[in-house]
């Protein structure tokens, strides 16, 4: 089935035109150009992602050979999903036309007023003024948030807390005192050397913190004209994580509606989640209009900024940048 699902999707695409005229004002969709200046920003911005040529074969003629997607290596994610409290402020809106149903993280629940409550339109407003209050404080160092990437996990505490040096170094001895190494006859029992309290015992050290890490990549939907995520993880031993242990770390209601494991895109052999792109260029007019009417603009270049913002709260346990502010 998800071969056929795959072969379709290809299909599509490929009889798809290539969007040539901007509607990133009135559609919040890119042209391919305008996906790879947002690629630069976001590069520029943000040094743990990077362009990647990708396979030869899988190569789309109307991206630049040297930058077919992003990619983010080795990010973090420490913890489960399901250890994440979600349950009282989640609520899926279904959607009329026989689409993708919506995530709305921000729901107050049944007890809680929200005028929005029959309306996926009007939550989706609100999803969109949520973004822009943590835009805003990004933006104005309010928020706890910074610019810088997200560590990659450490080695081991000893790593990184050295010992401090000494405060003096020792005199040095007379040529005449060193002793001649033929003089030497304890040396036959062999060295004995003292413990050294910063040394790293992978045997016995406890305190190497072992994570399940992701590869996450951001290639060009032509269909939807939009970007899109895809994620490969790999569990404490390095080892691919299959779909179901990566679908662990997506909102279940993404993971059960949206996002699906497919081929990637440009590399042969690897199956990826991918996170469905059918509504995200209606969430990214959404923000762009509540930006707008706050005397923000965002621009093209920043595209990329905003999704990864957006996409957070389908992976919040996944600890990539998204923290950058916009300037």
């Amino acid at each position: 089935m998800s071969n056929l699902t795959s072969m379709f999707k290809g299909i599509r695409e490929y009889w798809t035109p290539v969007l040539t005229a901007s509607r990133f004002e009135t559609d919040a969709v890119l042209t391919p150009d305008e996906f790879v200046a947002a690629g630069d920003y976001l590069v520029f911005k943000c040094g743990t992602w990077r362009w990647e040529a990708g396979d030869p074969a899988k190569r789309r003629d109307y991206l630049p050979a040297d930058k077919q997607f992003l990619t983010t290596k080795n990010v973090p994610c420490l913890k489960r999903l399901h250890e994440m409290e979600y349950h009282a402020s989640e609520k899926t809106v279904e959607t009329d036309d026989g689409g993708d149903g919506w995530l709305a993280t921000h729901y107050k629940g049944e007890g809680a007023p929200d005028v929005s409550d029959d309306s996926d339109l009007d939550l989706l407003d609100d999803v969109a003024a949520e973004f822009v209050e943590k835009l805003t404080m990004d933006a104005t160092g309010t928020s706890s948030s910074t610019s810088k990437p997200p560590a990659r996990p450490a080695a081991s505490s000893a790593a990184a807390h050295p010992p401090p040096p000494a405060h003096h170094a020792a005199a040095a001895p007379e040529p005449d005192d060193i002793p001649d190494i033929d003089d030497m006859d304890d040396l036959a029992g062999g060295v004995s050397e003292a413990p050294d309290p910063a040394a790293v015992h992978a045997s016995t050290s406890t305190k190497i913190v072992r994570t399940r890490t992701y590869d996450l990549a951001i290639t060009y939907d032509k269909y939807y004209q939009t970007p899109k995520l895809a994620l490969f993880g790999y569990d404490e031993a390095r080892q691919p994580l299959t779909g179901a242990q990566m679908l662990q770390d997506i909102s279940q209601d993404h993971a059960n509606k949206t996002v699906t494991m497919e081929p990637h895109p440009h590399l042969a052999g690897v199956m990826v989640a991918a996170i469905h792109p059918c509504r995200h260029a209606e969430v990214m007019k959404r923000i762009m209009d509540k930006m707008r009417e706050g005397g923000k603009a965002v621009r093209v270049d920043q595209y990329l900024i905003v999704f990864l913002k957006f996409m957070a709260s389908v992976i919040p346990t996944i600890d990539y940048d998204h923290t950058m502010a916009l300037e």
